[in-house]
């Protein structure tokens, strides 16, 4: 089905980005819901217009027109004012991380890989350990670009973000799963996103590496400090460590995924730690790349409602509950920090809690970010059709399906045109 799509974006003189949104500019409006006491809006024609903050005008509002000037000023204050107001920043009290290879299994995947199992042991020897799986080709003669999927559903069977090690029951291998990506020459890591921290909703979550964190006499995290996904973009970024000593993995091309939330959180690591390769976010949503000024689907108010998710963020970013626009920033300056590094935001179509339209908007507001590294971006002329990759090392993809729907052959493209080279 064509999406109709019916919008215009403005540069003014004060550098704001205007969108106007119309009835039909993702998909069907469906009925108004309430979640956690808050309405849902799931009419588009009520989104009204947003004014977006020019990705390339500095809070001083100073315009950046060249690359030096984004990289020395303008990338460096958006990334501490996501860090300290959105996500956390990582206290100096956060554990050291030392990784041992617990098993390996020479004959994986039916002689086809290598794998290991590895420990990040958090704080000491005996300390709690990150969980990670790592595939390599058994044929591979170098170092190989890897898939790194933060999952919610740890080992051999799969599920929700968990994809299953080997075949169907004929001779292709299942899409997504370990033997698929090594047969297309690449290797594949799962790392345990609840190994990191802990995620109940309505809790605090403070059990694992937040609570090592915490300094004497201290019982929660400063309002600027971690919340959950910073605690397990962090674990991304130790995973990375790992990396760099392990002579089978190119560590210069690391891809990394995560689905929902964890599609917020790979997003937060590919922005805030430039080792990262790739990022490949699906349906992250509001928190995510969705924008926040869109009154679409979930927004903070509803991410921060006690009995919700409040304990994902930093304690900062209650204060936008109630009026997102007060924010210096939206998530199309999150998604601009990933430049000039290759992105795809990869949504559903019948998401509309995760308002995928509002992703795609926010691929095009950052855009400019990367067309000024020399990168390309969205063609803010066309909007996603269901199947349709469109854009370039900035890509925005709508699949057929709902939250965490993936397309693993445009996935696969992608990461064979930008992370294989």
């Amino acid at each position: 089905m064509l999406l109709k799509k019916s919008f215009a974006i403005v540069i003014l003189a004060s550098a704001v980005i205007l969108f106007s949104n119309g009835a039909n500019a993702q998909i069907p409006d469906g009925p108004d819901a309430n979640i956690a006491g808050i309405p849902v809006n799931y009419t588009e024609a009520k989104v009204g217009t947003i004014n977006l903050p020019d990705v390339l005008t500095t809070f001083d509002g100073k315009k950046v027109t060249d690359a030096r000037t984004w990289n020395e000023k303008r990338r460096p204050e958006i990334l501490k004012y996501i860090e300290t107001e959105y996500y956390g920043r990582i206290p100096a009290t956060a554990p050291k991380v030392t990784w041992k290879v617990v098993s390996t299994d020479p004959n994986a995947l039916d002689g086809k890989a290598i794998m290991k199992v590895l420990a990040g042991q958090m704080g000491s020897p005996d300390g709690p350990a990150i969980d990670v799986t790592l595939y390599t080709p058994k044929d591979a003669k170098e170092p190989v670009p890897v898939l790194t999927n933060l999952t919610f559903n740890f080992g051999a069977m799969g599920g929700r973000g968990g994809p299953r090690r080997g075949m169907d029951g004929t001779s292709a291998p299942v899409p997504g799963t370990p033997a698929h990506l090594i047969s297309r020459g690449y290797g594949y890591a799962t790392i345990n996103y609840s190994s990191i921290e802990s995620d109940r909703d309505g809790q605090p979550n403070m059990n694992i590496v937040r609570k090592l964190a915490l300094a004497p006499g201290q019982e929660a995290p400063a309002p600027d400090e971690w919340g959950t996904i910073a605690s397990w973009a962090w674990g991304i970024s130790r995973l990375m460590d790992y990396y760099e000593t392990d002579p089978s993995v190119d560590a210069k091309r690391i891809a990394i995924t995560g689905t929902s939330r964890l599609g917020k959180t790979v997003t937060w690591a590919g922005a805030n730690d430039q080792r990262i390769a790739m990022v490949i976010a699906c349906c992250g949503g509001e928190g995510g790349a969705a924008l926040a000024r869109r009154n679409y689907g979930e927004t903070i108010a509803h991410l921060v409602a006690p009995t919700r998710y409040p304990y994902q963020f930093a304690g900062n970013y209650q204060k936008y509950a109630a009026d997102p626009s007060t924010s210096k920033v939206d998530t199309h300056c999150l998604v601009a920090l990933m430049a000039p590094r290759p992105i795809l935001l990869s949504t559903g179509v019948s998401d509309g809690w995760s308002d995928p339209y509002g992703e795609f908007q926010a691929a095009v507001a950052a855009t400019p970010a990367y067309k000024l590294l020399g990168k390309q971006g969205i063609d803010s002329s066309k909007y996603s059709n269901v199947g349709e990759m469109v854009g370039h090392e900035l890509s925005f993809l709508m699949t057929k399906g709902g939250h965490g729907s993936t397309d693993w052959d445009l996935w696969l493209k992608f990461m064979d045109t930008y992370l294989k080279q």
